[in-house]
């Protein structure tokens, strides 16, 4: 396995609707030199102002989570953040003409085709990893995020909403690009049908539609094509965790068992996570040298074998 870090192979752009403000807006995705992050560039603000995809810089977790540095923002990037870490990109720049992402189908899926068209490009410096070596926890009321040492990333993710298709919903999944990319990128955002007027109201989901989420009512879903998976509702919410995760910049190897958080315990648990020393290390893997490779026959890197054909 090769874990040099990767960037995209040549520009590719697209454009869509912003969930929450409603606007067109165009978006380009270009190759980065490593260690560079993956950065948002706001081509619509005077001076293009960029703001790095960093947990430090994140300002905003209501329904979405948002990033920002000195008044500019970018919001709703936990898709394409998860469509960068589920394909092991580790290091992009985004050019956007808007307060946010694009919504497109309410998933991953378009994302993960749009850099597949790109093509990934192996880079000249090693990945880096956190390696989880403590149990650590975090909790807010009856919502939790636990992480445990594992061989391997693993999540194992709960919810248990008030509505009877979307009660005591449990998905496991060892990561990997494959996995990712068949069983989580194609799961949509979804939400209430009573909640849809309230949050019109507050200035959010203005773009909202049926062609980009999954509404409910009180009993059934509206979308008339139904559901992509029988519980796409919590493999959604493992893209928006992976998405989420992806903030910190390098691949954890842990186990993340996950009850009912959202955005908000998502960033506190990585803040904290990170800011407690005792609970991991980094570590790296040198494909020129595997002699210098850490002696650890019990660990499993996180899989990021591409389709043949996207690495040069």
């Amino acid at each position: 396995m090769d874990y040099r870090q990767r960037t995209v192979k040549k520009e590719v752009e697209c454009a869509g609707v912003g969930l929450h403000c409603g606007k067109m807006i165009k978006m380009r995705i270009k190759p980065a030199p490593a260690d560079a992050g993956i950065t948002f560039v706001r081509t619509d603000v005077k001076g293009f102002p960029a703001i790095k995809a960093t947990y430090e810089n994140v300002t905003e977790t209501t329904l979405a989570t948002t990033i920002g540095n000195n008044g500019c923002r970018v919001g709703t990037i936990e898709h394409l953040m998860a469509a960068f870490f589920g394909l092991g990109i580790d290091n992009a720049v985004v050019e956007i003409d808007g307060p946010e992402v694009p919504i497109m189908d309410g998933s991953a899926a378009p994302f993960v085709f749009l850099l597949r068209s790109a093509g990934v490009e192996l880079q000249d410096k090693t990945k880096k990893f956190m390696i989880i070596q403590r149990p650590f926890s975090l909790k807010d009321g009856n919502r939790s995020v636990t992480i445990s040492p594992s061989r391997e990333l693993k999540i194992t993710y709960t919810i248990d909403f008030d509505h009877p298709l979307l009660r005591n919903q449990t998905y496991e999944m060892v990561f990997s690009s494959k996995d990712f990319i068949r069983e989580i990128s194609r799961a949509r955002t979804f939400g209430f049908l009573k909640d849809v007027q309230a949050l019109k109201q507050a200035g959010l989901a203005k773009g909202g539609s049926l062609d980009n989420a999954i509404v409910v009512d009180d009993f059934k879903i509206l979308n008339q094509d139904g559901l992509r998976y029988e519980d796409e509702f919590v493999r959604h919410k493992i893209l928006d965790f992976i998405g989420d995760l992806s903030i910190l910049g390098v691949p954890v190897i842990g186990h993340f068992k996950v009850e009912r958080s959202g955005h908000f315990l998502n960033q506190e648990m990585l803040r904290s996570l990170v800011n407690s020393k005792k609970h991991w290390k980094f570590i790296s893997f040198d494909p020129l040298h595997p002699e210098a490779q850490p002696q650890n026959s019990a660990l499993s890197v996180p899989a990021f074998a591409l389709p043949e054909g996207l690495v040069a």
